[in-house]
């Protein structure tokens, strides 16, 4: 069994690959200025962004700082060089290294994501109608990678509750599923005997309306790296980083718990609910602590894995009353 770890990726980078924390952080105070024209620049960026590409840089995405509890860390973040080259993003390779490599094939413009199933509302947004729906963000999210790893990402977007509303779940909507692109001309591995095609994850209705759920088209300041989930990914920071759903083009709302991807593949490891629990162990190794990438050398002492990955005071609530161990 191959094994996920459906975020940014995880692995020890060389100390002169760690982008340092000085010009990391010249470069947030230059977008902080930026944010108040942010949604003008949303639209520009994805214009711009393959020939940005060619010179090794993506167009600017700024955000405006989030004030939602707990869409912050003073945590050190991770390297963007790291974050970007080890991925894992099946459709493109099972390698961490294959995406990066790979992913230069997926057109991400035009795009659009269709929302259907019991709402309201039913609608097929473009891309351009999504980022203007509602201001852009800056969110430092912690990730929990299941092999035991982890990191620290400035994201940007905004709430997924902001889509929520917009299209209006009918009261029988419990769940929702995301559906990513799956297509085998410009996606190489789709169609393998990896995963059932299209990728797919869910959430519980409160969970996707928590304001912590972020629908994302942007790291670091610029538009999303295809190999990280362009151009629109899901990121919910409490759950290991496979419940992230990258490359999304169809969201459904569902009065059942929908099917995810890696629970068809493998029930017994990865359960359809996937929050950071450090009592609970995968079956071939603990989850009770892990590594920071860029900061803890290969034999330096791992640090504990915290509940709900840290997020326990903004989303403990949400698990009131359920068996942790059995609801994995």
């Amino acid at each position: 069994m191959l094994i996920p770890s459906r975020d940014s990726g995880c692995v020890h980078p060389h100390a002169s690959e760690i982008t340092p924390r000085g010009v990391y952080e010249a470069r947030r105070a230059l977008l902080a200025r930026m944010a108040g024209g942010a949604a003008g620049l949303a639209l520009a960026a994805w214009a711009a962004r393959d020939a940005r590409a060619q010179s090794g840089r993506l167009a600017a995405l700024p955000g405006a700082r989030s004030a939602v509890a707990g869409a912050a860390t003073m945590e050190k973040t991770t390297a963007y060089q790291d974050a970007s080259s080890y991925n894992n993003f099946y459709e493109f390779g099972t390698d961490k290294a294959d995406p990066a490599r790979n992913a230069h094939t997926l057109p991400v413009s035009p795009w659009a994501v269709e929302v259907e199933g019991l709402v309201k509302k039913p609608a097929k947004f473009a891309l351009e109608d999504l980022l203007r729906l509602s201001p852009m963000e800056e969110r430092i999210y912690r990730l929990r990678c299941v092999e035991g790893w982890s990191m620290v990402i400035p994201w940007v977007g905004y709430s997924l509750a902001a889509l929520i509303r917009k299209v209006e779940p009918l009261g029988s909507a419990k769940y929702i599923e995301f559906l990513s692109l799956a297509d085998p001309k410009t996606m190489p591995f789709v169609g393998s005997r990896v995963l059932s095609w299209p990728y797919a994850e869910g959430l519980r209705m409160d969970e996707a309306l928590h304001p912590l759920t972020l629908l994302a088209f942007g790291m670091y300041g610029e538009v999303l790296p295809k190999q990280n989930g362009a151009p629109v990914r899901i990121v919910v920071p409490w759950k290991y980083g496979f419940k992230s759903a990258k490359s999304i083009v169809k969201i459904r709302f569902t009065e059942q718990q929908p099917g995810t991807a890696w629970n068809k593949a493998a029930a017994n490891e990865y359960g359809f609910y996937s929050n950071v629990n450090p009592d609970v162990d995968h079956p071939r190794w603990s989850q009770a602590t892990e590594r920071r990438i860029g900061e803890d050398g290969l034999f330096a002492k791992k640090r504990r894995t915290l509940l709900f990955n840290g997020y326990e005071a903004q989303v403990g609530a949400l698990y009131a009353g359920m068996d942790l161990r059995r609801n994995f």
